[in-house]
């Protein structure tokens, strides 16, 4: 007995001892492949730490701070720790909850016209029935390449009467357009940033729509499907995913706006120097030398984006999901 299971015993360690050797040697390629993952991640996280966690963290720090001059504003200025009161008073702010409105209204305009604009350009693109295509697309996507400065230095002075040529042409027909009036001043900068994007977000779904399978586009010519049933009814729902990161792109640049109406208000009466958030966080900041009111609109601005996106990705995924169940 005691025979047997030594030859037993002797049989069966050499295949214990190579798979020790194979778990060893799993263990180290994967413990490479985690180093240089590691190694490959390290810019991305230090930049990420350098231009949002440092940035972030320093502006929740200074919302609960503030400075104080005591002794009816003769004494030496101190910092003093204020808690919720500079965000107290950001959210009772009239200028601040306006300026979230004029935001929430932009959006309503800009977000639709921004996507479905770039996407029939792109449709069009694909189609074929636009002629020298390459340069078709560089035209549409030179605006881009202008700095958003820059592009609102130029349609300030289109919109403005007295130098610009287009209110002298129209004037010539006998139309008056006001475009910084109290019911255009809002399309006047819808229009500036539609015509900074549209091109990029074109470059972005006619990207999507060359991945799309010909073999697909194919099969719908053959079920009789027209130029017009194909684009809406195969291509488009192919790049959803596309349309989708356009979008949430789209409304985080959107509440965000500052550059455009910034340069404009100098020109209108209709835009103050608090039209939208950033405007208001700006205006605390370098107006009013308010760090702490600053720092608590900046915070505010940051959750109301990451909430907003939050749910519109969650949405996005629950109606996928609701379609994969239907299927």
């Amino acid at each position: 007995m005691t025979a047997t299971t030594h030859a037993a015993s002797a049989q069966a360690a050499p295949p214990q001892a190579a798979d020790g050797v194979r778990r060893a040697a799993r263990r180290s390629a994967e413990r490479r492949r985690n180093a240089a993952a590691g190694v490959l991640m390290t810019p991305f996280f230090l930049l990420l730490a350098l231009v949002f966690l440092l940035p972030v963290g320093t502006a929740v720090w200074l919302s609960f701070f503030s400075a104080d001059e005591p002794g009816l504003g003769f004494g030496p200025e101190r910092t003093v720790f204020v808690g919720l009161r500079s965000y107290a008073a950001v959210v009772t702010d009239p200028t601040f909850l306006s300026g979230l409105g004029t935001v929430a209204l932009y959006c309503v305009i800009y977000i639709p016209l921004m996507v479905i604009g770039s996407l029939a350009l792109a449709l069009l693109l694909d189609s074929g029935v636009v002629r020298l295509r390459s340069w078709a697309q560089l035209g549409l996507f030179l605006p881009h390449a202008v700095p958003g400065i820059i592009a609102a230095l130029i349609w300030l002075y289109l919109y403005t009467p007295g130098i610009s040529p287009v209110i002298e042409a129209l004037g010539k027909a006998d139309i008056t357009v006001d475009f910084l009036g109290l019911h255009t001043t809002l399309p006047s900068i819808v229009n500036i940033a539609l015509w900074s994007n549209l091109g990029y977000n074109m470059v972005v779904f006619y990207a999507a729509l060359q991945a799309v399978p010909r073999e697909v586009l194919e099969a719908s010519v053959v079920d009789g499907a027209g130029p017009v049933r194909t684009a809406l009814q195969v291509k488009a729902p192919l790049v959803r995913s596309s349309l989708v990161m356009v979008a949430m792109f789209t409304l985080i640049w959107a509440l965000q706006l500052f550059t455009e109406p910034m340069l404009l208000h100098q020109s209108s009466q209709m835009i103050s120097t608090r039209f939208s958030p950033s405007m208001y966080i700006y205006d605390a900041a370098f107006s009013r030398n308010n760090y702490s009111l600053a720092a608590a609109a900046s915070v505010i601005l940051l959750v109301i984006t990451i909430a907003v996106s939050y749910g519109v990705t969650r949405w996005t995924n629950r109606v996928d999901s609701a379609k994969e169940n239907a299927r």
